[in-house]
């Protein structure tokens, strides 16, 4: 794409953010993931899509932590 945009494979995801394969499909089916694209039947995340899913998700300082700044 000629804007900078790049494209990712599930896979490529998958390694980027240790999510595994089946969690990313997982989220493609509950709309918790990063928007998707369809190009045929392959599925692609453009990289700026994920940075704003991965900005968008809790920052937490502990596993105990909510997430909702309480």
């Amino acid at each position: 794409m000629d804007n900078g945009t790049v494209l990712l494979t599930p896979e490529q995801l998958a390694q980027r953010t240790g999510l595994a394969r089946a969690t990313l499909a997982k989220l493609r089916l509950t709309s918790r993931g990063p928007v998707f694209t369809k190009v045929g039947a392959s599925v692609r995340y453009d990289s700026k899509d994920v940075e704003s899913w991965l900005a968008s998700l809790p920052r937490k300082r502990s596993t105990s932590d909510t997430g909702d700044g309480r």
